[in-house]
């Protein structure tokens, strides 16, 4: 039983609770993914995308703790294990060893449409059960969709 109360119903803390999860264990993932990625590319924008994959995982780590700590103050509990994300994510899977720039660029942008079109949902899904829960998705959606757009203009 949690030690926080919320001044949510139990249904709608339950609502919150699986977006902010499903939002938490796809962050997580995004940024070791990007961290991936990021050790491994090579090709004529390496520093480039070296760079840009920083912004990427600063921006996952973020959102991932910001989902996390919602999660808690609704008395609800986060789950970033690594079974957890690697049974849960999103994400399309990253190979190992090196990675090409333009498949790197490809990768990200799969990704973000992924777990852009999954934060709608999520966005949709706490609209009537949690704005301040929604409100954060937004905020996150934002930052994600921003990140999206700079890998899109890579691809040219």
């Amino acid at each position: 039983m949690s030690t926080v109360r919320s001044s949510l119903s139990d249904e709608n803390r339950e609502i919150a609770a699986a977006a902010l999860q499903g939002a938490l264990v796809d962050l997580v993932d995004l940024a070791l993914v990007g961290k991936q990625a990021h050790w491994n590319v090579y090709g004529k924008n390496f520093r480039s995308l070296h760079l840009q994959l920083d912004e990427t995982v600063a921006t996952a780590r973020n959102g991932s703790d910001a989902v996390a700590e919602r999660a808690i103050a609704i008395g609800d509990s986060a789950d970033g294990r690594a079974a957890t994300v690697a049974s849960e994510s999103s994400i399309p899977k990253i190979e190992s060893g090196q990675i090409a720039d333009t498949e790197v660029v490809s990768l990200f942008i799969d990704a973000y449409t992924a777990i852009i079109g999954k934060m709608r949902e999520r966005i949709e899904a706490v609209e009537s059960a949690d704005l301040v829960t929604q409100d954060l998705l937004l905020s996150i959606t934002a930052e994600l969709e921003k990140q999206s757009w700079m890998f899109q203009a890579e691809h040219g």
